[in-house]
């Protein structure tokens, strides 16, 4: 059963939410908007079905409300970003600015980010550079949950990459995915409504193919994209990696089975090689390459062809990444964001919690 609400009744509350959790107004509208990105792009996963966790983190002591974000070290085109442990939804934006601003002045920025939280969506931050008619890039580790193809352990985080390309008159290409064959947060959904998941999202304790939707609280793991070698898994697996590498290695934050977990009841790893999550943003200056009227040109054309691809029986149409989320918002913007009884349960509880009426 689905209860639908405004964007604006979801936004009042989450951002009296992270104003109770001690955010500035500035940062408690930027990361309340992030978040509600995710409920009307259709990303529920990501949305406000994530707040409770968010609170969670903040309770034990792993989230800092108010952090002295800032960069540590850079080059005329890159940077590392410490985030002192602020809400990654908070964190990321602030990188990302730096990432334009350095692709403004040398054609191309790239920032490495540490010592942060879950980002939410990264569609989100690669979608900022847009504004700059610039092409975006956002990656983030995330906690081990997915096991290396032939491997039992968890090593690696869903670990998502989102490229936003602009264009002219058609609507920019935005690429936004977990390098797992699904994310974790669809398979909270389905725990939620008490489904079983497609054979090749999970194994279980054994290395096993399983339809269980609980598999990770029985020990399983999450499989890369692909699912397994025979459907390219290995290829998910080396994608995973490479958020991993740039994300946290790169920037010095922990990586691989050490990533700090999201729920706040797994305890934290042990001798963890860095501080807190790490994520990877970047920004181009298309004119740092060839014409911008030019490119957007050519854009137009390559949205246009692949969008007329002659479609399969029983498929209306060929979508390009990024029209999927964009349809939704339409939808959303017109009807409302439904959200399943379990959420808005967990919403109710945060607010009570809280002392905020949640509407």
């Amino acid at each position: 059963m689905n209860e639908t609400f405004t964007y604006e009744q979801l936004f009042g509350f989450v951002y009296q939410v992270f104003l109770k959790m001690g955010c500035i107004e500035e940062h408690a509208i930027l990361a309340s908007r992030v978040l509600l990105d995710a409920d009307m792009r259709g990303v529920d996963s990501h949305g406000v079905a994530r707040l409770s966790g968010y609170v969670r983190l903040w309770e034990a002591g792993r989230i800092n409300a108010t952090p002295d974000i800032k960069v540590v070290y850079e080059t005329p085109s890159t940077a590392v970003v410490d985030g002192d442990r602020g809400l990654g939804l908070v964190v990321a934006p602030f990188a990302m600015k730096v990432a334009i601003q350095k692709a403004t002045d040398a054609g191309t920025g790239w920032v490495s980010v540490k010592n942060s939280n879950h980002f939410g969506i990264a569609g989100h931050h690669a979608m900022m550079a847009l504004d700059h008619d610039m092409i975006g890039w956002a990656m983030t580790n995330a906690s081990a949950l997915v096991a290396p193809t032939f491997s039992v352990e968890r090593m690696l985080g869903t670990n998502p990459i989102a490229v936003a390309i602009p264009a002219h008159n058609e609507p920019p290409f935005v690429a936004d995915f977990a390098t797992t064959t699904a994310s974790n947060g669809k398979l909270e959904i389905l725990q939620r409504k008490n489904e079983e998941a497609p054979l090749g999202w999970v194994q279980d304790i054994a290395g096993n193919p399983t339809t269980n939707a609980n598999a990770l609280k029985e020990g399983g793991a999450m499989l890369p994209l692909g699912g397994d070698r025979e459907h390219g898994s290995h290829k998910g697996y080396a994608l995973g990696s490479i958020v991993d590498i740039f994300s946290a290695v790169l920037s010095g934050a922990s990586y691989g089975p050490w990533a700090p977990p999201f729920p706040a009841y797994v305890p934290v790893p042990e001798n963890m090689p860095g501080e807190g999550l790490g994520h990877f943003l970047g920004a181009m200056r298309v004119d740092a390459f060839r014409p911008m009227a030019e490119f957007k040109e050519n854009m137009d054309n390559w949205i246009k062809r692949f969008r007329s691809a002659k479609p399969i029986e029983g498929h209306e149409k060929v979508l390009i990444p990024g029209d999927a989320e964009r349809e939704m918002q339409i939808i959303r913007r017109r009807e409302g964001i439904p959200l399943v009884d379990v959420v808005v349960k967990d919403l109710q509880e945060v607010g009570n919690k809280m002392n905020i009426p949640f509407l």
